[in-house]
């Protein structure tokens, strides 16, 4: 993947993070900068099935999920599933859709199913959405509420390259995402998915992680902290970080590197900017509570 987006090693370790984690991305940023990359090079890396959504003010929830048609042959309706059924979607521009479409995706990020009529269908194993999000400021968008928010294990950005790895872009010096071959397999994601959930946390870091969590809910900084569910999002993350790190067992440094981008989009700021507050509002929030938390030795 790092082939493919240059110069991005930690936005390739979140990304598979969320997936070694079994739960899904938003990226947040301008247009340009490699979001597109970044989901066609993960599907190409696993081997799976790749389907991109382009999201907008007209998309319908069929036109996500699928739809029921008529068979006249068998006299029945037969479901035909849309471009949600596959191992990595990229939900390009998600928040140009009205909340309605944006629904559509709450039961399948959530349970990895969809519902239509009186029929339930199962989708592919694994399952990632990954995101791309225009910032809020930007005209003819829908701010995704705090349900779809929480859908998204990690929030992160990508930012503009550096003025060489830029240079060597501009040079062709990188790998096409269409033209990256599987270095593992649909079983092996897996496989990583369980052994993360394995991964042992010892109870005095819970203990530090519970501490985070207790500080936003009580924070002048904050006006609405994280869930529970948000916690339990991040305690994931983290053993997820730790076996990228290629260990058994969490230290302070998985839930420091991953707590920004699990926590900060779970959370809602006050003050001139609204309700929820910009990203980067929030990011210096988490960002103070990590700095006055102690780390457990």
């Amino acid at each position: 993947m790092s082939s493919a987006l240059r110069g991005k090693p930690e936005v390739v370790r979140m990304a598979m993070v969320a997936l070694t984690a079994g739960g899904h991305l938003l990226v947040e940023d301008v247009p340009g900068v490699g979001k597109t990359t970044l989901a066609r090079a993960m599907a190409r890396s696993i081997g799976g099935s790749f389907h991109r959504i382009q999201f907008t003010s007209d998309l319908l929830p069929a036109d996500v999920i699928g739809v029921s048609v008529y068979d006249q042959q068998s006299g029945r309706f037969e479901f035909k599933p849309g471009p949600l059924f596959a191992n990595v979607v990229l939900a390009d521009e998600i928040n140009r859709a009205a909340p309605r479409t944006q629904s559509a995706l709450l039961e399948a990020m959530n349970e990895a199913q969809v519902s239509v009529d009186q029929g339930t269908y199962p989708l592919p194993r694994p399952f990632v959405v990954l995101a791309t999000q225009n910032p809020q400021e930007h005209q003819g968008t829908y701010p995704l509420p705090e349900s779809q928010l929480d859908r998204f294990l990690l929030r992160i950005g990508i930012g503009y390259p550096s003025r060489d790895d830029e240079r060597a872009v501009l040079r062709g010096a990188h790998e096409p995402a269409g033209d990256l071959q599987p270095v593992v397999s649909l079983e092996e994601i897996l496989h990583l998915q369980r052994a993360a959930a394995q991964v042992k946390v010892a109870e005095t870091l819970l203990d530090y992680a519970l501490a985070v969590v207790a500080e936003t809910r009580s924070s002048s900084l904050v006006a609405l902290g994280v869930s529970p569910r948000g916690a339990k999002a991040w305690f994931r993350a983290a053993q997820a970080h730790a076996l990228a790190e290629g260990r058994a067992f969490a230290v302070p440094d998985d839930f420091k590197r991953t707590a920004i981008a699990a926590l900060a989009h779970r959370v809602s700021i006050g003050g001139p900017a609204g309700l929820r507050g910009g990203r980067t509002d929030a990011e210096r929030a988490i960002a103070d509570i990590l700095e006055r938390t102690p780390i457990p030795e």
